[in-house]
């Protein structure tokens, strides 16, 4: 990747991600349970040996870290302290890493939307976990297929948390992407660009369709209409 960005997730265990060896055990309600940052905090052996990895291998390129469900500002603190520890351990081994590493943080539930202000304080970089933002806020499970008519990416709520999230990272100087599902409609493409988000996350195909949409919107334009 030479010097373009490269941003790695810590391992979004549980929910519908199970790993046997891990014995993670069961969850009546899995999206809500024991999974993402909060196995990580619990498991921290497990956690350090990724972020040993992640610190070796950002000695060669642009590198970041980014924790993935997290609700609460104390998750966070946690997860940069074991970060640090791990940055002392290698400093002592004489192995080079990037002590400048970006720390980034998912916003994917409501609780993270409505702290993000705080949230912005701790981190260099947002994104915004449209998937499951959709299905906490809208308490739907988005693998039950039965609720597929009620599954509304596109609902208000959800858009007004995207644009919250995103004006309080730019309020703390820090930029916010989003990622999952909404990054790549074409339908939402100006309202993203309206809200001033920073980067859009999208699977190859779709960048294209979405790279179109952006070059032939005046951003300007499209905030007047909407205002009138």
């Amino acid at each position: 990747m030479g010097t373009k960005k490269v941003v790695i997730r810590t391992a979004d265990l549980g929910g519908e991600k199970q790993a046997e060896c891990l014995e993670l055990g069961e969850d009546r309600n899995p999206e809500i349970g024991y999974r993402g940052i909060r196995v990580s905090l619990d498991k921290d052996e497990i956690f350090k040996t990724q972020l040993r990895a992640i610190l070796r291998a950002s000695a060669y390129g642009n590198m970041s870290v980014m924790f993935p469900m997290i609700t609460d500002v104390e998750e966070v603190k946690q997860a940069k302290l074991i970060l640090e520890k791990i940055k002392n351990e290698l400093k002592d081994e004489k192995i080079p890493f990037n002590e400048e590493i970006k720390i980034g943080v998912m916003i994917e539930t409501p609780a993270a939307v409505m702290i993000s202000g705080e949230l912005a304080r701790e981190a260099d970089f947002f994104s915004i976990g449209t998937n499951d933002l959709t299905q906490y806020t809208l308490a739907i499970d988005r693998q039950n297929t039965k609720l597929e008519a009620f599954y509304d990416a596109h609902h208000p709520a959800v858009l007004k948390m995207i644009e919250m999230t995103i004006a309080n990272a730019h309020k703390a100087g820090i930029w916010a992407g989003i990622c999952g599902e909404l990054g790549a409609d074409t339908q939402l493409t100006k309202e993203f660009l309206a809200m001033g988000v920073d980067e859009l996350s999208v699977s190859p195909a779709k960048i294209l369709p979405v790279r179109k949409v952006i070059l032939e919107t005046d951003v300007e334009a499209y905030r007047r209409r909407k205002q009138e």
